[in-house]
């Protein structure tokens, strides 16, 4: 760990070295990071002030929004700089404190969506328990072991990351300090750090994904039962939203690191622009548009503005 202080800076290679790439994308990723914080923000305001939004679904997706909001902003601004003035350089420290927290953000990201698919199960398979089961005190104990895990995960990830001798020079061949890229960088053997975070990383998205796939199971079982065709339509509705999100989040991250750190490549960029930078921006669009209550909040909070003025 003795290099650690002789070179404690790390370049972070970026998207692509080509000049005439730069503004471009520069242009696009700040638009899109704009959208992601008016959007998340504006959905975690419109989930505070609206009434009819204040269950145990909409609970959930302000921290939802609340995570995107925060692993984005752990991404973006640094990217867009580098962008910008073409100055890849991130110190050790930096370096260190943007994976652990973009490694905290996503992992509770994950658990987050298995308490909405939970949530989910006992709204439309146990509807008369709903009240007793998914309770505030339930609520928040979910989000609080939520951000229990990620925290302790984030640990691991990170010490298995950077725990090792660095050899220099520290060039990252990515746009943010990830596990894989900053492994090929470590001098001695990171068999075991790999082992480590596959593992780590294997109980997280497959564990979650679990309690996701047989909640869903038990509402497919459930909603088939129905006999109103309304019924169905309906229950099928307010899934709609939630299936999406995992759609695109789980995805890309089962593309990124449930693979051995030696079979990474430079498609993981491609990928890792999916989920840190597009992902989060898409979600307040999914939950807007596919969702009747909440358009119907925003439109009550627009009356409401416009007599007011």
């Amino acid at each position: 760990m003795g290099e650690n202080h002789t070179q404690p800076r790390f370049i972070l290679l970026g998207i692509t070295d080509t000049p005439w790439a730069q503004a471009p994308l520069f242009g696009l990723f700040l638009l899109i990071y704009i959208v992601t914080l008016v959007g998340n923000v504006g959905l975690m305001v419109l989930v505070w002030v609206a009434p009819s939004l204040h269950t145990p679904m909409y609970f959930f997706l302000a921290h939802f929004s609340l995570a995107d909001v925060c692993y984005s902003t752990v991404i973006s601004p640094k990217m867009l700089t580098d962008l910008s003035f073409g100055d890849k350089t991130i110190s050790w420290a930096g370096c260190v404190t943007q994976f652990h927290l973009f490694a905290l953000f996503v992992t509770a990201e994950c658990h987050l969506l298995a308490a909405m698919a939970y949530d989910r199960h006992v709204a439309i398979c146990h509807p008369l328990l709903y009240a007793t089961v998914v309770s505030p005190r339930a609520c928040w104990q979910l989000v609080a072991c939520s951000y229990l895990v990620a925290s302790l995960s984030a640990l691991i990830y990170t010490s298995c990351t950077f725990g090792g001798s660095f050899c220099a020079p520290r060039r990252v061949d990515h746009f943010f300090c990830d596990a894989s890229p900053v492994l090929r960088l470590v001098c001695s053997d990171t068999r075991g750090s790999e082992a480590a975070i596959f593992a780590l990383a294997a109980a997280n998205r497959l564990g979650t994904s679990v309690v996701i796939l047989l909640s869903y199971g038990r509402i497919l079982l459930t909603i088939l039962g129905m006999r109103s065709a309304p019924s169905r339509a309906r229950a099928f509705h307010t899934c709609a939203s939630h299936l999406a999100s995992v759609a695109v989040f789980y995805g890309t991250l089962f593309f990124m690191y449930l693979q051995p750190a030696s079979r990474h490549g430079s498609r993981d960029k491609v990928a890792s622009v999916f989920y840190t930078v597009v992902s989060p921006m898409l979600n307040p669009f999914i939950y807007s548009l596919r969702n009747r209550e909440v358009k119907a909040a925003l439109e009550k909070c627009r009356r409401r503005m416009l007599n007011h003025c």
